[in-house]
């Protein structure tokens, strides 16, 4: 059995085509953030829609569902709340639905383990930053029965092991945020766990956000981030 297990894919179709196109696998996991800051958000709904055995909400999937208007003129806030709007132009009533009722939390029976998949953390499944801080995450999984547990939101990948169990974050197919602009995602294959990046064809992401109505501001921030691996790299190197 080998399983693929996504993240925050942000409307970023050329970034999830690469990767499902060249890897092979028996089942798909998404732990959310389908939508926001990319220009792809029919495209990536339905392909997870039609092929993710099991997926969670994201606070980003949440709040376009339930057209929660963004907040903030600076960083990510800023994009989320221009991309948001555009989101509401581009989604379907029905893919809209589809993003209103997916569950925040599941367990899942795999490798004789149960893995339980959550957005951000088990105490605050939409919301919560946490990366790989061991001390932090045993405080987290103590009410929660599983051997391995799986999430998104910080878009940076780790493994960590936390007093015999794991905790695997993907990274972030659509948008990374560590110096790496590859696609990032995992595979659990016979329950080995593996970290992965693809190369996509970002010039095809970067001419569909230019051909949107964006603000020109948030064009430039967006295709910066995107290609420098993350707002902070793209800010330390000059970029709007």
């Amino acid at each position: 059995m080998r399983i693929l297990i996504l993240a925050d894919i942000h409307a970023n179709w050329p970034a999830l085509e690469a990767i499902v196109r060249h890897e092979s696998f028996d089942e798909c996991w998404c732990v959310g953030d389908i939508v926001d800051y990319g220009p792809f958000a029919r495209e990536c709904v339905d392909w997870v829609r039609e092929n993710c055995r099991v997926v969670v909400r994201g606070n980003h999937d949440h709040a376009v569902a339930h057209f929660v208007n963004g907040r903030g003129d600076e960083g990510y806030r800023y994009l989320a709340r221009v991309t948001r709007e555009w989101m509401w132009k581009q989604l379907t009533a029905d893919q809209l639905r589809f993003l209103m009722k997916l569950p925040v939390t599941r367990d899942v029976t795999c490798f004789n383990r149960i893995v339980h998949l959550v957005h951000a953390t088990p105490r605050d499944p939409l919301d919560e930053y946490l990366g790989a801080n061991e001390r932090q995450w045993a405080d987290r999984l103590k009410q929660v029965p599983a051997q391995l547990v799986c999430v998104g939101h910080t878009h940076v990948p780790f493994l960590l092991e936390v007093d015999g169990r794991a905790v695997l974050n993907p990274g972030s197919v659509g948008q990374p945020r560590d110096g790496d602009p590859r696609a990032s995602y995992a595979v659990i294959e016979d329950g080995r766990i593996e970290l992965l990046r693809r190369e996509y064809p970002l010039d095809q992401t970067v001419d569909a956000i230019r051909h949107t109505d964006w603000p020109d501001r948030a064009k430039e921030l967006a295709i910066a981030t995107l290609t420098c691996g993350g707002m902070r790299q793209a800010l330390r190197v000059g970029s709007p």
